[in-house]
């Protein structure tokens, strides 16, 4: 049964200070089973962040401040962040505006996914050890939804020109103020393109992808939080391949030939095992976590083109 936010007049005279909606919040978040994993994994960071948001402090703030009172026009929306967060279930980064990636901040709306893709890991790595030697000068996040993937490879490799690219022309308006908020429009530029449509004549060293993956058992057991994410870039058929077919079928006519290729397909991994068990992918293992990403080659991917 969907519980309530207590009234702003009721708590407010009850509650003092950041401590105390922060703890509030967390009775909140437990009374009504809310889903976490979309920046936080536990009641104290999310309550911690969105509270903190709420009256405009960083969430890294000395601790000290915890014990600040509120005025009432905080407490009135601090309550407002916590009611959309247990009634609506919208999850913390589309409150705040903002989300963390491979220690960056980007800005993000339910335009976009939340970035939480495992590939951070890789970006941080530059790649090593699946990435050939030698200079990187063109890249492209293809799907790249906020542009948090590709911007973050721009940091990684800060001589190369980097594309973004997406189906969606609110995807691409999202990346676009990314962009300009880490100072990268002489080298990032972000393209509405249908997978590689609008692509032609480009060649990059790297192609990573993190595209809509999830198939249809796991579109429909997922937590209402996931509603307000865009389907677009959730679902992507029966066995959440379809995009990713489409992508082993083309990137190579856009990769350089000793090139790579890094997909995200998440827990539909099952079914390219079970679909492609031909294929020389490497399933690739995270210190932190994450499954279901493969990097291949251009070389190798060519030998198999038409086995896809």
């Amino acid at each position: 049964m969907k519980k309530t936010v207590s009234t702003p007049s009721s708590v407010a005279t009850q509650l003092d200070t950041l401590r105390d909606y922060i703890r509030f919040a967390m009775s909140q978040f437990g009374e009504n089973s809310i889903y976490f994993g979309h920046g936080t994994d536990n009641a104290w960071d999310e309550a911690t962040q969105l509270v903190l948001a709420a009256v405009y402090l960083p969430w890294d703030v000395n601790p000290a401040v915890l014990d600040g009172r509120l005025t009432d026009a905080e407490k009135y929306r601090v309550l407002e962040f916590i009611k959309l967060r247990v009634e609506d279930r919208k999850p913390l980064p589309y409150i705040t505006g903002e989300s963390w990636f491979c220690q960056l901040p980007f800005y993000v709306d339910e335009r976009v996914l939340i970035p939480r893709s495992p590939i951070a890991e890789l970006i941080e790595n530059q790649f090593s050890p699946w990435l050939r030697e030698g200079p990187v000068d063109r890249v492209l996040d293809l799907c790249t939804g906020s542009g948090c993937i590709g911007i973050a490879c721009a940091y990684a490799f800060p001589e190369a020109e980097v594309d973004l690219a997406d189906i969606s022309s609110d995807a691409i308006e999202v990346a676009r103020k990314n962009i300009s908020k880490h100072e990268m429009t002489e080298r990032i530029q972000a393209i509405e393109s249908d997978l590689f449509s609008n692509l032609e004549g480009r060649r990059y060293d790297l192609i990573v992808s993190n595209p809509p993956y999830v198939d249809e058992n796991d579109l429909n057991s997922m937590p209402k939080e996931y509603e307000h994410e865009p389907a677009l870039a959730l679902g992507s058929g029966p066995d959440g391949l379809d995009i990713t077919r489409q992508i082993l079928r083309q990137a190579n006519d856009f990769l350089t030939d000793d090139g790579l290729l890094i997909v995200e397909v998440g827990n539909s991994e099952v079914h390219m095992i079970q679909q492609y068990p031909q294929l020389p992918v490497v399933w690739l293992e995270f210190e932190r976590g994450g499954n279901g990403v493969f990097a291949i080659t251009a070389q190798e991917l060519s030998q198999y083109r038409d086995q896809i």
